[in-house]
């Protein structure tokens, strides 16, 4: 749950450290600097800043979530874990800004990718459903429509799956 600036403080401060061990030739507190070490470097990489940017999104403050998904370089590395909340995260704050074209992209990544909760899956195919409404994209809805029914979901997205289905021309 570190920014990239708070993992590079941490690093400088672990290669002074780990210097001082050195010339201190204490070579067990050595192992323990490369250590820690590895795994901030580690943790850029595999998790990045996306716990920060979900406690932001949470928040509603999307500018933060924003940045904080921005500092992201690649979110190919990203764990599955991360990249599902990484591409929800990012369709979400496009769906607000009305690019939907995006949006749709990283609705379309993240409902590869595993999640924990059943529900979540099933929002993200309410999120493509409700794009593809708005595209006048009738038989995409229907395909996800038919997904998040085949889900264990909340009554709320019931309630949503309905009103989008009383939304379809037939």
């Amino acid at each position: 749950m570190m920014t990239s600036k708070a993992r590079l403080g941490v690093i400088v401060l672990a290669l002074l450290l780990l210097a001082y061990t050195v010339y201190a030739k204490t070579y067990q507190l050595t192992a323990l600097m490369v250590c820690l070490i590895g795994y901030t470097i580690w943790s850029y990489y595999r998790e990045g800043t996306v716990l920060l940017a979900s406690e932001a999104f949470k928040k509603k403050q999307y500018d933060l979530a924003r940045n904080l998904l921005a500092d992201i370089k690649n979110p190919d590395h990203l764990r599955k874990r991360r990249r599902n909340y990484y591409e929800f995260i990012s369709g979400s704050l496009d769906l607000q800004l009305l690019n939907y074209d995006s949006a749709e992209r990283h609705f379309q990544i993240a409902s590869r990718l595993p999640f924990r909760r059943k529900s979540d899956k099933a929002l993200i195919f309410v999120n493509l459903a409700n794009i593809n409404l708005m595209k006048k994209d009738y038989d995409r809805v229907k395909t996800y429509l038919e997904k998040v029914k085949e889900l264990e979901v909340s009554s709320r997205i019931a309630q949503i799956v309905n009103r989008i289905e009383n939304e379809i021309p037939k």
